[in-house]
């Protein structure tokens, strides 16, 4: 299999392909806030809200992946006459990478699920849907739509929720015109009859769907191989990328190989969405010329991403290419995310209920005063972020023979550190930028400064945070450091 740095340099290429995604659109809602007692009325949580938010669920979370991949995308479904129907048309709307095809059926539901949740635990769920086939000439509408677009795109996503999108005849005619145009086709596959999915290129169940769509209870690993075999031999697939939760996924191939890959995630969040973010990567990967195992390891390093999210989550390429590159212990220390992927990590800890803060430096030479600052600011926090000065930055700051080291060492050595959480580089000779888009509710700086120039502070005081100004340990400089150096 492909080494991750490798694999790395080919995420750029996902960004040049556009995929055909057919199937069951849903409307996400989630319903946050507290839960401080149990109502009298009966033994149950009262939840306090505090916030709502709606995302595009089911399929429209595929595109939702694959426009945060870069990838564009023809995305063809079906909506009610409702108001749930146009708040899913304005949310595609503001994807300009996604071009839609969503047709309305006057007796059919927009399918919502609305979660409500406390700090990091879902309470419940409720779903409003209709689950029936859409009328014939709608289907006949949404196979020519579908067979339309397919002349422009290199790979086909059918995510079937099963709601009514994705008969067996609009299955049937899709994967034949998909096939004879060489195009792969990849299945988030439901129900129990595999032969609904025959010709597809990969389908990718869970291991409960797994042993549904083979009719057999599955548990140890030989029972899954022979599932996943028994599917590929009754519907004609070529390969089954099955997931494991924490065992990770196995590929299955009908020419009889197997690989497994272990599970890629360092916590877990949430898994809402994480089977659609599989497919988006696998159907991204196939129609960049990836091979068939690239594909399931690019699939397996992004579910591991998106299930340490809350809410139906996406992956952005950044953080594709920061997990590939895990294999090298340096970045797997590093913590380093760009500024997007930083913004997304401070809304899950706001979630729950997390204080950030935030400090920022050269970081050139790390020495006891710069461990001594890090340490008192994260016991003022629960989430430390540090910025630090790109190479560039630090040219402009120190001069033309600093840094030492270069940004990528800083921040594995920086990461390296129990009390910072994240490293953002930031290529400003200032952090305000920074500052201003992840809002910390605490500023750090070191004693020498005064509150008035400290940069950013102003910023921060007045939406509420506070700034603190950290003891200096005598006796440590990265200049002296570099003195002493080269006078030795």
């Amino acid at each position: 299999m492909t080494e991750r740095p490798d694999l790395a340099q080919r995420v750029a290429d996902l960004a040049r392909v556009r995929v055909l995604c057919v199937g069951d659109v849903m409307l996400d809602r989630y319903i946050y806030g507290t839960v401080d007692r149990i109502s009298p009325e009966a033994p149950i949580p009262i939840l306090a809200v505090t916030r709502e938010t709606a995302m595009l669920g089911g399929a429209g979370n595929v595109v939702r992946n694959l426009a945060a991949l870069k990838a564009s995308s023809c995305f063809v479904s079906l909506i009610g006459e409702d108001p749930a129907g146009r708040e899913v048309t304005q949310l595609i709307a503001a994807e300009p990478l996604v071009e839609p095809n969503l047709l309305p059926e006057p007796d059919r539901v927009t399918t919502i699920k609305v979660r409500y949740v406390a700090g990091s635990q879902q309470l419940l769920r409720a779903d409003r849907e209709t689950i029936k086939p859409a009328r014939p000439t709608t289907e006949a509408d949404l196979v020519r739509r579908a067979s339309d677009d397919l002349k422009d795109c290199q790979a086909v996503v059918l995510s079937d929720y099963g709601k009514g999108v994705l008969s067996d005849d609009v299955i049937g005619r899709i994967v034949a015109a998909a096939r004879a145009q060489q195009r792969p086709v990849v299945v988030d596959p439901r129900g129990s009859d595999p032969r609904r999915y025959r010709g597809a290129t990969i389908i990718t169940p869970n291991r409960r769907e797994l042993g549904e769509l083979a009719g057999r209870r599955i548990g140890t690993p030989e029972q899954i191989r022979d599932a996943a075999h028994e599917v590929m031999r009754q519907g004609e697939i070529e390969a089954v990328l099955v997931t494991l939760s924490q065992d990770g996924m196995a590929l299955y191939t009908a020419k009889g190989e197997e690989h497994h890959l272990r599970a890629e995630a360092l916590e877990v969040y949430d898994v809402s969405g994480a089977g659609d973010t599989v497919v988006a990567l696998m159907a991204c990967a196939l129609a960049a010329g990836l091979p068939l195992t690239d594909a399931a390891h690019l699939a397996s390093v992004a579910a591991g991403i998106v299930v340490g999210k809350i809410g139906t989550a996406v992956v952005h390429p950044e953080e594709l290419i920061f997990a590939l590159r895990a294999e090298d212990r340096k970045f797997s220390e590093a913590k380093a995310a760009s500024l997007e992927q930083a913004q997304e990590h401070v809304a899950g800890w706001r979630r729950q209920g997390f204080r950030i803060g935030f400090t920022n430096g050269c970081f050139d030479l790390l020495h006891p005063g710069h461990v001594s600052l890090l340490n008192q600011a994260r016991t003022r926090c629960d989430k430390l972020i540090v910025g630090l000065n790109s190479d560039a930055s630090v040219s402009r700051l120190k001069g033309p023979d600093r840094p030492v080291q270069a940004e990528g060492n800083r921040a594995a050595v920086l990461g390296s550190l129990a009390s910072v959480d994240l490293v953002v580089i930031f290529g400003e000779d200032t952090p305000l930028e920074l500052i201003r888009t992840i809002k910390p509710d605490l500023l750090v700086k070191g004693a020498d400064y005064t509150v008035d120039t400290v940069v950013g502070a102003d910023i921060v005081q007045g939406y509420g945070g506070k700034v603190y100004l950290a003891e200096l340990a005598e006796g440590h400089s990265t200049t002296d450091v570099i003195r002493r150096m080269t006078k030795a």
